[in-house]
């Protein structure tokens, strides 16, 4: 079975239709128990495949040792993991409460790391097992000012996955750090910069089904870091080539367009 989190909406949401349409029996977890099961009614549909839902919100310090606790229950065996939940904290870091930026670490890096220390041991001796964890374009690229902590955390992502994914690679285990850039999803509705985000170029853009299955086939290839879209491709190598200051100094300028640091 596939356990995918932040499976309501956007990137979550596509992953999920992904791995059903691939033969995955799931498990989908997220906080919005309503959207949760309409989309797990969809793909039982659509696709015949077994769909557990199991409402939690990862935020939560327990959420990781109850899900995997319910997973026991149950009797289902995970084989797959996708970490997807995640959000930003727009504005500036100074004015910000600490707890939203306490949430956000909980949320993108502890309970994925949890979740996946938790389900890795099962994988290793079944000599079997894949993790998709979401991390960013932006843990390869400066980070400018607004969303402050968030680059930093897909940052530790990336490197946590491209070092387990070394780790585990002998015992059938494939872990690949997934980098989308800017995709169409709730992603920014939620943090309030829909607006910001929209004067952003559209060939800047993904959808979130080419992510989640660009994703799908990084992880069954056992490719340990994937960029997704050509276009974000082209801006890692060119963050690689041209000098950091030049760099720093775009970032600042573009930034000024769609990142609210206020």
């Amino acid at each position: 079975m596939a356990l995918i989190t932040g499976a309501s909406s956007g990137i979550g949401a596509a992953f999920a239709e992904v791995f059903a349409s691939e033969g995955f029996d799931l498990v989908l977890t997220a906080r919005r128990e309503d959207r949760l099961r309409t989309l797990a009614d969809g793909l039982r549909r659509q696709h015949a495949r077994r769909v557990e839902v199991l409402p939690a919100d990862l935020a939560n310090v327990d959420a990781p040792e109850s899900i995997c606790r319910e997973l026991s229950r149950r009797g289902l065996t995970i084989d797959v993991l996708v970490n997807c939940a995640g959000f930003g904290v727009p504005g500036s870091f100074v004015t910000s409460e600490w707890v939203r930026q306490q949430r956000l670490l909980q949320v993108t890096v502890m309970a994925a790391a949890e979740l996946t220390h938790r389900l890795l041991p099962g994988m290793v001796t079944r000599r079997y097992g894949r993790i998709i964890n979401v991390a960013s374009l932006a843990a390869l690229v400066p980070a400018p000012a607004g969303h402050t902590l968030y680059a930093a955390c897909k940052a530790l992502v990336l490197k946590f996955s491209e070092a387990l994914a070394n780790e585990v690679r002998a015992s059938g285990v494939y872990v690949t750090a997934l980098c989308p850039g800017f995709t169409r999803s709730e992603f920014h509705d939620v943090t309030g910069t829909r607006a910001l985000v929209q004067r952003l170029p559209w060939w800047l853009w993904n959808d979130a089904a080419g992510v989640a299955r660009e994703g799908f086939d990084a992880v069954m290839a056992g490719t340990p870091m994937h960029v997704t879209g050509r276009v974000n491709r082209l801006i890692v190598i060119l963050s690689r080539l041209l000098p950091q200051p030049v760099l720093i100094a775009i970032g600042r300028l573009t930034a000024r367009g769609y990142r609210n640091s206020d």
